[in-house]
């Protein structure tokens, strides 16, 4: 006989759920990709809930629950191909440009984390 508990009927609903949050990313990701511009993502919002996710697997780990390990790694695939996909669309003032190179990675990355008053624009 099957021993189910209220945590694992909870549990199943976590992921369920997550996958619609992760399917929330890869929607984003999608229209962005069709649209060929994220002139309207916030790339500050991507890092906090990349920020977020990741602090919640690491709380999986730690007390070693895989309904929430599961849930974050799956919102933590889809919101980094949110980020490389702006990454790749972001609308760079210099683009277009005769040796214009878009910035690596990294730059982008501390760049999207810095406020918009001490960031140089890309």
């Amino acid at each position: 006989m099957i021993n189910i508990t209220l945590k694992d009927i909870f549990g199943i609903l976590l992921i369920v759920t997550s996958i619609f949050d992760a399917i929330k990313y890869s929607l984003q990701a999608a229209k962005i990709r069709h649209t060929k511009t994220a002139k309207s993502q916030s790339r500050k919002f991507i890092n906090f809930a990349i920020l977020n996710d990741i602090v919640k697997l690491i709380y999986g780990f730690v007390i070693t629950d895989w309904f929430i390990i599961i849930s974050s790694i799956l919102a933590i695939g889809c919101m980094l191909d949110l980020w490389y996909t702006t990454f790749l669309y972001y609308p760079y003032r210099c683009r277009g440009l005769i040796g214009f190179k878009k910035p690596n990675l990294i730059f982008y990355f501390i760049n999207s984390i810095l406020p918009n008053r001490i960031r140089k624009r890309l």
